[in-house]
């Protein structure tokens, strides 16, 4: 097999069978994806969740991730925001001709690695590889079925009184892609966030607790998972900005650059909203995963300004969380 991707390894034909063979089967093989039919066949959900998502990240590969791990981490992450163990993942990958074959090994590899913090498989795939300048070397799409293991979680179960809660600092993954893209040398080994979340979100559920709702804080980071759950209940979140967990790494490139911390994205960091009283049990067992050490209670839900979240400053002053607005950065998932 060549060094590179080529055309011919799209064409449907005997290099086509053979990178998928050989790359593909070779890592990501199981006993229903090694049947090799047109669709999966799979053992019947009692009650199914379904997501998809695609990933166009550039640099490819970052600190704390790559665009494999975040392709698994991503679609995983949505079905667990909604209480939902995930079970079977689709990979299709789209690949431009020149590829060097030992970096999309190397992303395959990640894909495997990661799929166990979530006891998923990928059991469907597919792959085209198109001409040389028409992407930006890889793409992918990732779509995923889960299986519910807690009902009534959801963005309507939010209500006045409820404690919002985040699981750790924020903004490490849009810092950390600013940081490679423009070769910034930093003196602190600043990583993404980049992380399976399914595995706190079942010790939560295993401990009795019930959050009202969950959310990753993926693009648009805090201020847009909060915004939209502000807007859509009509109620006031409050938060109080000394609460908000931010690593002194991602604090100086917003101070340099002018950045909020809480517009920034994150791949592994996710918001509660739930009753005040699961608050300690919560953050003792977010407490025990990397980086929840951080995790901290940052606000409550009111209702003195319907729709919007008010952000108190440290030194009495107040002002409104807006959700961000323009291209902050581009193609951070």
């Amino acid at each position: 097999m060549k060094k590179t991707i080529t055309l011919a390894q799209g064409n449907g034909g005997a290099e086509n069978h053979a990178l998928i063979k050989e790359i593909f089967w070779r890592h990501l093989g199981n006993e229903i994806l090694d049947r090799g039919e047109d669709a999966a066949v799979l053992e019947a959900l009692e009650r199914p969740a379904f997501t998809t998502d695609s990933f166009t990240i550039s640099p490819l590969f970052f600190p704390g991730g790559d665009i494999g791990k975040l392709s698994v981490c991503g679609t995983c992450n949505d079905l667990a925001m909604m209480g939902a163990q995930p079970r079977y993942l689709s990979l299709s990958v789209v690949i431009e001709e020149g590829f060097e074959l030992r970096m999309l090994e190397k992303i395959v590899r990640s894909i495997k690695k990661e799929l166990p913090h979530n006891d998923a498989l990928i059991v469907s795939g597919d792959t085209k590889v198109v001409p040389r300048g028409t992407v930006d070397g890889l793409f992918i799409t990732t779509s995923g079925i889960g299986e519910r293991r807690c009902e009534g979680i959801g963005i309507s179960q939010i209500q006045p009184g409820d404690a919002i809660v985040v699981s750790r600092d924020i903004g490490r993954h849009g810092a950390a892609i600013f940081a490679a893209r423009e070769g910034m040398e930093l003196e602190s080994a600043l990583e993404s966030d980049c992380a399976s979340l399914w595995p706190q979100v079942a010790s939560l559920l295993e401990a009795g607790i019930k959050p009202h709702a969950l959310r990753d804080a993926t693009r648009g980071g805090l201020a847009a998972v909060l915004n939209e759950w502000a807007e859509a209940n009509n109620l006031c979140i409050e938060v109080e900005e000394e609460e908000i967990p931010v690593s002194n790494e991602v604090r100086g490139i917003c101070e340099l650059l002018g950045f909020e911390p809480a517009f920034l994205a994150n791949e592994g960091t996710f918001v509660l909203a739930l009753d005040p009283a699961d608050v300690p049990l919560a953050l003792e067992i977010l407490e025990a995963f990397p980086g929840g050490e951080e995790a901290m209670r940052i606000g409550e839900v009111k209702g003195d300004y319907p729709g919007k979240v008010v952000l108190n400053s440290p030194w009495g002053t107040r002002r409104f969380l807006d959700w961000p607005t323009g291209e902050l950065l581009p193609r951070i998932c």
